[in-house]
């Protein structure tokens, strides 16, 4: 087996931009210096950059100003920073089944302590029933967090409306952009985001270990700072800097990844990105219906199966066979890269009926060619077939 057929960007995407791993040498082996923690040029051409890409992802997604814009070590951390720096034991707090692990952990810890959580309704196709839904975001609830695509089955949530209806009713709003951020268009001001996290590692197609959250005032305001530490500002202080972005950033930041980021913000600015968000349509569009000509034969497509309705991720269940042997034997004997499982969201799993067995997730990507589909179809027939 020689070929290699990657076709898992929902975890992480693969190659990264053109530039990435440059810059991110670049930094390493001809600047070197921290932010804020020395006087020479060096520091301040590194400073420099920071502030850089800074502006360009409150241009691209609409935060108030660059200092609204907080690097975080992953999207995990900023969604935690916002749900621990907000919520207090008896606050009320809305959520989606269609969540992610990294929304579902933190606020079981925070029901434990008192939280109460009040659950949106979902279709199973992983849709959010919004009528429902806006009968339960009453004025009493002081959050509500809601992914923008599931990373399970791809299907998209109507933030624009719920963003409406919370700020109507005085609700934060904050969004899980990890499966959207990149190639679906976002805008925090119109659509009503108070917070937006996101990782570099995904659809912006920076690398691993870093993460952006972009929030409004009222939201930086709101929250108490998860992490406390140095900052290299205000080293007179006990207490962490009162101004942003120092105040949400303790510690060293991944300046090696900040500049790979800055490198793939590079290269998007140079795309056109209209055109690259209708290839991934097309793609997952293509994806759905040639897996979905087996359902016939044993296979479960899930999801709403509209390309316009989600992102580039597509779940399928080997009614007959076992998935993860089914994931093992795509790997082994025809060199496609998936996953296997439950993906971090069980609660995404019940609503769609695939728990406890989980699914096998296809994921497509910039770089993603329509003929790695076509294989990927012959591939999964052999293995119904055998």
């Amino acid at each position: 087996m020689g070929k290699s057929c990657y076709f898992d960007n929902a975890a992480t995407s693969f190659p990264k931009a053109p530039g990435v791993a440059e810059a991110m040498t670049n930094y390493l082996t001809q600047v070197g210096s921290n932010v804020g923690r020395g006087d020479y040029q060096s520091a301040y051409a590194a400073a420099e950059r920071v502030l850089e890409v800074r502006e360009k992802l409150c241009r691209r997604f609409g935060a108030p100003d660059p200092r609204n814009v907080i690097f975080t070590p992953g999207s995990t951390y900023g969604l935690n920073a916002v749900l621990k720096g907000v919520l207090r034991p008896g606050d009320k707090v809305a959520a989606s089944p269609m969540e992610h692990n990294a929304v579902l952990r933190p606020l079981t810890q925070l029901e434990q302590a008192g939280v109460e959580i009040v659950w949106l309704p979902c279709s199973h196709t992983g849709e959010l029933l919004l009528d429902q839904a806006a009968e339960l975001l009453t004025p009493d609830l002081k959050l509500c967090v809601l992914t923008h695509a599931s990373n399970v089955c791809g299907t998209r949530m109507p933030i624009e409306a719920v963003g409406r209806l919370c700020r109507e009713r005085g609700i934060l709003f904050c969004v899980d952009a990890a499966q959207s951020a990149g190639f679906v268009p976002l805008d925090m001001g119109p659509m009503e985001i108070d917070a937006l996290a996101m990782p570099a590692h995904k659809g912006l197609l920076g690398p691993q270990g870093l993460g952006v959250l972009l929030l409004t005032d009222a939201m930086a305001e709101a929250m108490e700072p998860l992490v406390s530490g140095g900052t290299g500002s205000r080293s007179d202080l006990l207490e962490m800097p009162p101004f942003l972005p120092d105040r949400l950033e303790p510690g060293t930041l991944n300046l090696p990844g900040i500049y790979g980021l800055g490198a793939a913000l590079d290269w998007w600015e140079g795309q056109d990105q209209a055109a690259l968000r209708h290839r991934e349509e097309r793609l997952t569009g293509h994806l759905i219906a040639r897996l979905a000509e087996y359902e016939e034969d044993g296979l479960r497509v899930l999801g709403t199966r509209d390309e316009k309705k989600q992102v580039g991720v597509v779940s399928v269940d080997f009614l007959e066979k076992d998935n993860a042997e089914c994931a093992y034997r795509l790997e082994r004997d025809f060199g496609i890269q998936t996953r296997c499982g439950l993906h971090c969201a069980p609660l995404a799993h019940k609503t769609l009926g695939t728990y406890p067995q989980g699914t096998v997730r296809f994921s497509v990507g910039p770089f993603t060619r329509f003929e790695d589909i076509d294989y990927v179809q012959g591939a999964v027939a052999e293995i119904l077939c055998g």
